[in-house]
């Protein structure tokens, strides 16, 4: 699966859409739960996003 090749630990960016807008974030993902379908990426100040992956948009 494309999503877990991505879990290496590299420094990627994601748009994805948060209440309706469009959200970028970059960083290095830290946990990928794929039965709750959700994306943890920690950014470059230590915070971690959780992100669904129904709402990502783009990941490069």
């Amino acid at each position: 699966m494309i999503l877990k090749a991505l879990s290496k630990n590299r420094l990627i960016t994601i748009i994805y859409y948060k209440k309706g807008l469009l959200q970028t974030c970059k960083g290095c993902i830290s946990n990928l739960n794929l039965t709750e379908q959700v994306l943890s990426l920690k950014d470059e100040q230590e915070q971690i996003y959780s992100i669904s992956l129904s709402s990502i948009k783009e990941i490069y």
